[in-house]
């Protein structure tokens, strides 16, 4: 199908919002054209201009193909999943399905995990620790390996409560991997022989599995967050890790039980892959969440092995022998110990951590990971830095709480390029269809003209519901400015500039692409030992100091 390249939108009219002074554009012409008799500049991506050298640029020739010939299909299932998100949009599905999204999250899991391991589900617990772990870790990992885009907005919404979704690629869904992992590991256990449920309870369990699972993986297509290759992948990965947890995992934990060489050895394997995870195309935060939950899995292995060892690993969990205010005490008090850990490790390790890398460095053992600074090049880190979205910290409980009570509040929907990568694909997808419309003006002599709205884009007139072709026309029209190529960044790359339309639609905001936060060497160590530190306490400090708490311990039980 030949379409026509819709003209490069005009900035005039739109709210310039800048940090500083304009930047001089480069890579945009100006091409004259007639509005009611006046010629008037049109902006234009100059012919020069060649976005995609950017991946070719940033990633390995090999991986560079692969990405070259994955993206046809997140280009080509763009068009229909923007129909039907306009064709099931409401406003009650938006707020439904940006909140449940939250269920797929890494913050829900960390905080929902820990209460599994104090409420007497050991086994399951970690049994899921180990899936969900190993979900974020590998789709962080395709997803950095492959760098490719989220579907293009416009023609997609995106409706999301997380600002720093959008920040990541695309392929595979954590989400889904998530979703999927957890009601498949469900299922199975559902239909375990040794389960105790009644019939009734294990058939309605069952069905909130499924419905869980189907409820995350059509809200993030409905969401516009991503396409139908990146959930059906992401759901395959999930399965897959789930049926080898539920399969193989009992014989490997025998095995982590046989003695600490098991466990060292097991820690070294994470470590090694924290080190071999792919350098992603652009500051992708995608490492941050693997390394977070790499952290997990270590805490998780040398806390239960050590934990089996103490005569605390006897002590039984009994509710009715409890009742629920202790248990609910136990939650509470577990979950202030683990912020308390988290909110004393953090700061204490970004201060001391970048003494020990500069004296590595002089030894020239320092392991440097793109888009982190070295040691070397900094003087201090602020002590309240935000080095991860995992989890929240205390400072952002009264926002989570307000975006619980108030969806919309909490809510946002845009239209336009959130990151460099969304930014690299409009620029490419709008060369694209330059050649195309050049190709059919020199076959064809001439194309007719769509007419144009107030801010420089194609606009036909549509007489019924708009079909996937008609979504098609609008992708590539989201607003990219590149600026000139600032030598003193040192990576060789333009600032851009995006213009992102409210959710009615009424205006549209031209600002800076924001970038990810400058990032330091010691934050990939930083997050490894919170994170162990947050399993280990969940899976054995906090079940040991029950027992020196009065009324939270359930020591007594095992002399009934």
């Amino acid at each position: 199908m030949t379409t026509e390249f819709p003209p490069f939108p005009d900035s005039s009219g739109l709210d310039l919002k800048l940090d500083g002074a304009a930047p001089e554009v480069a890579a945009v012409a100006r091409t004259p054209h007639a509005v009611n008799g006046k010629h008037e500049e049109e902006a234009t991506i100059d012919a020069g201009l060649r976005s995609l050298d950017h991946y070719k640029r940033a990633l390995p020739k090999w991986r560079y193909d692969l990405r070259q010939r994955a993206l046809p299909l997140i280009r080509w299932e763009t068009p229909y999943l923007a129909w039907l998100q306009s064709t099931l949009r409401s406003p009650a599905l938006d707020s439904y399905f940006a909140i449940t999204a939250n269920l797929g999250t890494h913050t829900f899991f960390m905080i929902g995990l820990p209460i599994m391991f104090w409420c007497g589900f050991t086994s399951f617990g970690k049994g899921l620790v180990h899936i969900l772990a190993s979900g974020v870790f590998f789709t962080g990992f395709i997803k950095d390996f492959f760098s490719l885009p989220r579907p293009l907005s416009p023609p997609l919404h995106r409706i999301t409560m997380s600002g720093s979704a959008a920040l990541e690629y695309g392929f595979p869904s954590t989400h889904s991997a998530n979703a999927v992992s957890v009601a498949v590991y469900a299922i199975l256990c559902l239909r375990s022989p040794d389960n105790p449920f009644q019939p009734g309870t294990k058939a309605t369990l069952e069905a909130l599995s499924w419905f869980y699972a189907i409820s995350i993986i059509v809200g993030r297509l409905y969401c516009g967050m991503h396409g139908f290759v990146d959930v059906v992948i992401g759901s395959i990965l999930g399965a897959a890790i789930t049926l080898v947890e539920y399969y193989y995992g009992p014989p490997l934990e025998q095995f982590l039980q046989s003695g600490g060489v098991a466990v060292f050895l097991a820690v070294l394997t994470v470590i090694v892959l924290v080190r071999v995870h792919p350098e992603p195309a652009d500051d992708c935060p995608c490492f941050d969440d693997s390394v977070c939950f790499a952290g997990v899995m270590i805490g998780l292995e040398v806390g239960t092995w050590h934990f089996a060892r103490t005569p605390f690993a006897s002590i039984p969990f009994d509710l009715h022998a409890l009742g629920w205010l202790s248990v609910v005490l136990r939650v509470l008090f577990g979950v202030l110990i683990i912020f308390v850990w988290r909110e004393m490790a953090k700061p204490t390790l970004l201060k001391t951590l970048p003494h020990i890398f500069r004296l590595v460095e002089t030894w020239g053992l320092s392991l440097p990971r793109r888009f982190f600074m070295p040691a070397s090049e900094y003087k201090n880190i602020p002590l309240r830095l935000k080095v991860d979205n995992v989890m929240p910290s205390v400072s952002d409980l009264p926002g989570l709480i307000t975006a619980v009570r108030h969806p919309k509040r909490g809510r946002s929907v845009s239209i336009g390029p959130q990151s460099a990568a969304d930014a690299y694909e409009t620029l490419a997808y709008r060369e694209r269809r330059r050649k195309e419309s050049n190709a059919s003006l020199r076959a064809k002599g001439s194309l007719p003209e769509l007419p144009k709205d107030v801010a420089g884009r194609s606009s036909g007139v549509h007489s019924g519901p708009m079909k996937p072709n008609d979504f098609e026309k609008q992708m590539g029209e989201g607003t990219v400015l590149v600026s000139a190529t600032d030598a003193k960044t040192g990576n060789g790359e333009p600032t851009m500039y995006a213009g992102q339309q409210d959710e009615l639609g009424e205006k549209e905001v031209f600002s800076k692409l924001v970038k990810p936060r400058v990032r330091y060497d010691v934050e990939v160590i930083t997050k490894l030992v919170v994170y162990a530190g947050i399993a280990w306490f969940a899976v054995e400090g906090v079940p040991i100091l029950f027992e020196f708490i009065p009324g939270l311990g359930a020591g007594h039980l095992q002399f009934r």
